[in-house]
């Protein structure tokens, strides 16, 4: 048994600012600007595994983009390990979570780790040859064209020791486009494309459950005054996420909306017209008779009272 944890902060790779981010408005406690994005803002600590959302952390923005994560990963690992001790663990994260104190961590806690490595000078020229042989594939069939190499790296000063790295040398759209990664797996576990393509790539997916929480459940809406105040309003967003990921395993598995975002699941499932009336007695509560997704919701309803029993 294999599990795979993914983190995400503000700074992944590429950037998606419109969904991690989390813009200040107003005069909130651990209000700061941040160059990058051009705003104020928070920057949430988002983990997951697969849809399952393990951690949702409110951070400021004038902080590196890994802070907080070891202690957060530890956390959860720990937790995991206490019910399955022997399972298998790979942590997936972007280039801002590629910081020596959450790779020796891992390391030494028999964690296997896929982060995201930013590319720089020496990074690029150590495949300048992959590049070019790209670049000419590109120009003879009129396709993006990319090679992979696998080496081992270390940096100047920050890392502890040499680290397998695997760089994607791609030519698309007339220019070059290198992307590197770097982890703890053997060349033996995986081989340089697979990880790349099968492994880091579906990170991307995650960037999809964040969201459904900020854009479907409001997780960004923190207009309090404290940032307690603020993490508060986001654990509700994220209870909120979790429930609505119960509602697509268990009412809905096999139905048209049993892989549906939680926006769709809001629209089509749960926004309905109704009539309320209070009497003494009862609140009673008249749904619409021309509601299109009736047969649904009561096949999701059944199936949540049958799991409840």
């Amino acid at each position: 048994m294999a599990g795979r944890l993914s983190a995400s902060s503000s700074t992944s790779m590429p950037p998606v600012p419109d969904l991690i981010r989390d813009p200040l408005h107003g005069h909130q406690e651990g209000r700061f600007f941040h160059g990058y994005y051009d705003c104020y803002c928070y920057l949430p600590l988002y983990i997951f595994c697969g849809r399952h959302l393990l951690s949702a952390k409110l951070r400021r923005s004038n902080i590196d983009a890994s802070a907080g994560s070891r202690e957060e990963v530890a956390r959860i690992i720990a937790q995991i390990r206490s019910r399955w001790p022997k399972v298998e663990i790979w942590l997936r994260a972007d280039s801002g979570f590629a910081r020596e104190e959450l790779m020796a961590w891992c390391e030494e806690s028999g964690i296997d780790y896929v982060f995201g490595l930013a590319r720089n000078d020496r990074l690029v020229a150590k495949i300048a040859g992959q590049l070019r042989a790209a670049q000419r594939e590109a120009a003879e069939t009129g396709r993006p064209a990319r090679r992979f190499k696998d080496f081992m790296w270390s940096t100047l000063e920050s890392w502890s020791r040499r680290r397998r790295v695997i760089a994607k040398a791609e030519w698309t759209k007339g220019e070059a486009n290198p992307r590197f990664i770097v982890t703890s797996l053997s060349a033996d576990a995986i081989d340089a494309r697979s990880l790349y393509e099968d492994v880091y790539c579906a990170r991307g997916d995650m960037e999809n459950r964040i969201k459904e929480c900020q854009g479907d459940l409001f997780a960004d809406r923190t207009p309090a005054a404290t940032m307690r105040a603020n993490q508060l309003r986001l654990w509700f967003a994220s209870m909120a996420y979790v429930l609505m990921c119960a509602l697509r395993r268990i009412g809905l598995t096999g139905t048209e909306l049993a892989r549906a975002t939680c926006g769709s699941i809001r629209l089509k499932l749960l926004k309905i017209g109704a009539q309320v009336t209070i009497s003494v007695r009862r609140v009673r509560i008249a749904l619409a008779s021309s509601y299109p997704w009736q047969q649904l919701f009561a096949l999701a309803h059944k199936r949540l009272r049958r799991a409840a029993a």
